[in-house]
């Protein structure tokens, strides 16, 4: 299992008029976290774009548990539970400032080699960082 975790600071553009954020913004804080993470692994989206490797969303389950508000302080857990095949799955836990869960979501993705638009294995540079996280 790989776990990381990373900060966002809600801004108030991404509030409705009661000050709760929006239920679209999640996927933005998701794909901000996903980032992050494959940054802090060593990994960028371009330099995987940059080898001909897409990571197209496919699904999405997201459960709304409670709201978060403006300039609340969340910490969004990203988690890889299965070493990734040809997709890999992302599940996400936020929580406010106080600890409480208030939003968990799963996203799908799929590595598409860009010239053929069709899905391939996962890109061996990922792979190498991930193995040592999981049991063989």
């Amino acid at each position: 299992m790989y776990s990381y975790e990373h900060k966002i600071r809600v801004r108030y553009g991404e509030t409705d008029k009661m000050g709760v954020v929006y239920h679209g913004c999640y996927p933005l804080y998701y794909e901000e976290a996903r980032t992050e993470m494959l940054r802090s692994a060593g990994i960028s989206y371009v330099g995987l774009e940059r080898q001909g490797i897409m990571m197209p969303v496919t699904e999405m389950h997201v459960r709304y548990i409670a709201p978060a508000y403006y300039d609340d302080l969340l910490t969004v857990r990203v988690t890889i539970k299965q070493f990734p095949g040809a997709r890999i799955i992302f599940h996400y836990q936020l929580r406010n400032q106080d600890e409480k869960l208030i939003n968990e979501a799963e996203l799908t993705l799929v590595f598409v080699n860009e010239a053929t638009h069709r899905p391939c294995r996962i890109p061996q540079v990922l792979a190498a960082i991930l193995a040592p996280h999981f049991d063989k």
